[in-house]
């Protein structure tokens, strides 16, 4: 089961049940995942089922939504200050030929391996926990910002002007409402992409938190089943309308170093995280860049995300703006 959020013409928002690839069904008395999510929780009834129950005979064109950009992420906060999105990253074990580049990297002695090759390192002996209750090692953890950065499907990224580099990163984004006993309760899950600075990132460890401060995008739907263990999707570059890259990408827990319980532990250990009413979004990280392949981007391009589970593609494109923030702007209160 699938839900898509997204705006009606007067602008007010709703909740739908993707039926078919171009069909829509519209939730009765429901203006939000949001408040759909709270009321479950409220009820004690599982999404899917309350999901079911408010569904309409009411029916969308879901290629009318997303000519007319009326398509939201698959689920937000009303107010974005309360709206945490955050990522993991050295999490994924990629194609084998990526796996033999790293096993042969980590053949050649802890001394001459990177700050990152040894945590990936790390998350490769023990970031899957073994059954013994206890958590694994800690993943690469990222703050990415708040809702306000998160960017709805089918618009553009804003990238700043002083920005070296703004590409994706197809993940994977589990997102969570804090409950009222502050236990995070997971919604479900969302294809996502995770714009970064690759040039800025590359430039130094130090400077990876500043490289990962770009927006991101996640959806469009909203995937309430079961989590496949092992996915494969496609990442696309599409450039004024002809192929610029594309490469397959491999997610799930069969494809991972760290469990996904054990990145939400390590997320939600925090007690900052557990304020009720809060939503998290948080990505897994990923193996597959196109950046790693030496391909730059720009304003003409457009990112597409898919993998079968999350019905239709991500698409994004990328605009440069500039940063009305200059120096010196600071001023004393």
């Amino acid at each position: 089961m699938r839900l898509l959020q997204f705006l009606r013409p007067d602008g007010q928002r709703a909740v739908g049940l993707v039926e078919a690839p171009d069909t829509v069904r519209v939730l009765a008395g429901c203006d939000s995942s949001y408040a759909l999510v709270s009321q479950a929780l409220a009820e004690k009834t599982p999404l899917a089922r309350l999901a079911k129950k408010r569904v309409s005979a009411e029916r969308v064109d879901y290629d009318e939504l997303v000519e007319r950009q009326a398509v939201l992420v698959p689920f937000d906060h009303p107010d974005p200050a309360h709206m945490l999105v955050s990522s993991s990253g050295l999490t994924h074990l990629g194609s084998e030929r990526t796996r033999d580049h790293l096993r042969r990297a980590l053949r050649a002695g802890e001394t001459t391996l990177s700050d990152s090759l040894r945590l990936f390192k790390l998350g490769l002996e023990g970031g899957r926990p073994n059954g013994s209750g206890l958590p694994g090692v800690a993943p690469e953890w990222h703050f990415k910002g708040s809702g306000h950065s998160v960017v709805h499907p089918y618009q553009d990224f804003p990238v700043a002007a002083f920005a070296a580099d703004a590409s994706e990163e197809p993940e994977l984004a589990g997102l969570y409402l804090i409950g009222p006993d502050r236990t995070p309760r997971r919604v479900g899950f969302a294809l996502a992409n995770e714009l970064s600075d690759h040039v800025t990132e590359r430039s130094n460890s130090g400077l990876v938190s500043h490289a990962k401060l770009g927006g991101s995008s996640f959806g469009p739907e909203l995937l309430l089943d079961e989590l496949p263990p092992s996915i494969t999707g496609l990442s696309r570059i599409v450039r004024k309308g002809r192929l610029r890259w594309e490469k397959p990408f491999l997610t799930g827990e069969e494809n991972m170093s760290h469990s996904i319980a054990n990145i939400e532990f390590h997320h939600f250990k925090y007690d900052q995280f557990l304020v009720p009413g809060d939503v998290h979004v948080h990505y897994f990280g990923t193996a597959t860049l196109s950046f790693a392949e030496g391909v730059k981007v720009d304003s003409a391009c457009r990112f597409e995300i898919s993998a079968p589970p999350f019905g239709r593609a991500l698409v994004n494109g990328i605009s440069r703006v500039n940063n009305a923030f200059r120096y010196g702007s600071v001023k004393a209160a």
